[in-house]
């Protein structure tokens, strides 16, 4: 990626918003293009601006995040843009929506400054690790629900017994690096495996991997099958 990751702010409290500009501006490497003060704000101005990242809050006036996230993620003019959610709970129900509504993560607000940094830059990479173990164990207590709505295993169907290896291991957080390792593969071929898999089941990104794996019961709440 040429110049600075390009990042859009969005919470409806604007000295919570101030704060993120100062830190995501004091990066020399990240820069914020703009400011949201709810969903519709923050739609209008990702179409603007098209930034790489945008941090968004769920719990909003007019149009909550959640529903922000889904219209932008789904936006063809949009659909390049990441989203990572911002929340005060780690086991807040409107996370694991976003996740499926196409974010690419989330963090805490209380998130160490330079976690947050880190994050925005891991998901403007689109890179590994992005479903850390509080990620792993939120999607693990949605998808356990009796009223989840889970696609047929059969989704899964297109994939090679190799790739569904791959699989398993992107849904426990697995690197690129750490999945070679553990298939006996070189680095580029555990990522062109990585590449199919995003192909195949049209996800966004690593995350959108780990929502299909638990929604399909290839990894169960208990933990993912096999590979032990």
């Amino acid at each position: 990626m040429s110049g600075p990751v390009r990042v859009l702010v969005v919470d409806d409290q604007a000295l919570v918003r101030g704060g993120f500009r100062v830190l995501v501006d004091s990066a020399p490497d990240l820069e914020v293009v703009g400011e949201a003060g709810d969903g519709t704000e923050a739609v209008a101005l990702a179409r603007k601006e098209r930034p790489d990242v945008i941090l968004m809050d769920i719990r909003m006036p007019h149009l909550d995040g959640l529903e922000a996230t889904r219209v932008i993620c789904q936006a063809e003019e949009t659909e390049d843009v990441k989203v990572l959610i911002l929340t005060t709970f780690d086991l807040d129900e409107y996370v694991y929506a976003a996740l499926r509504a196409g974010a690419s993560g989330f963090l805490l607000k209380d998130t160490p400054p330079n976690d947050l940094l880190a994050g925005i830059r891991v998901v403007a990479a689109g890179d590994a690790l992005l479903a850390p173990s509080v990620t792993r164990q939120l999607i693990s207590e949605f998808v356990r629900r009796p009223d989840s709505d889970r696609p047929p295993p059969a989704t899964l169907d297109v994939l090679t017994s190799r790739e569904r290896e791959v699989l398993t291991l992107v849904a426990r957080g697995w690197s690129n690096a750490e999945i070679a390792e553990r298939l006996y593969l070189s680095p580029a071929t555990a990522k062109t495996h990585v590449g199919r898999l995003l192909t195949k089941l049209l996800a966004r990104d690593r995350t959108q991997l780990v929502v299909i794996a638990y929604e399909t019961g290839l990894v169960t709440p208990s933990g993912p099958a096999g590979l032990e």
